[in-house]
């Protein structure tokens, strides 16, 4: 399945990183690049934007409250 995720803090990163180890296709992003990059080396496509890592047939947000997510979805 592809999956975008968002948000590679101390929750999202190992999550995401279970992901990938089941199997799927993963497309990360995250505010601060190089843990996007982390998870490059494992199989993770490092999505450029929010939008980008959005393609995919579900996405998963991991983020810290209320204005980091409209930040990431609105763009604020």
């Amino acid at each position: 399945m592809r999956v975008g995720f968002i948000g590679l803090g101390r929750m999202g990163l190992p999550m995401a990183r279970n992901l990938l180890k089941a199997g799927h296709e993963v497309a990360v992003y995250n505010r601060t690049h190089s843990r996007a990059e982390e998870l490059q080396a494992e199989g993770a496509r490092v999505a450029a934007t929010p939008a980008e890592a959005s393609s995919g047939a579900v996405l998963i947000t991991m983020l810290a409250d209320d204005a980091a997510v409209e930040a990431i979805i609105l763009g604020a």
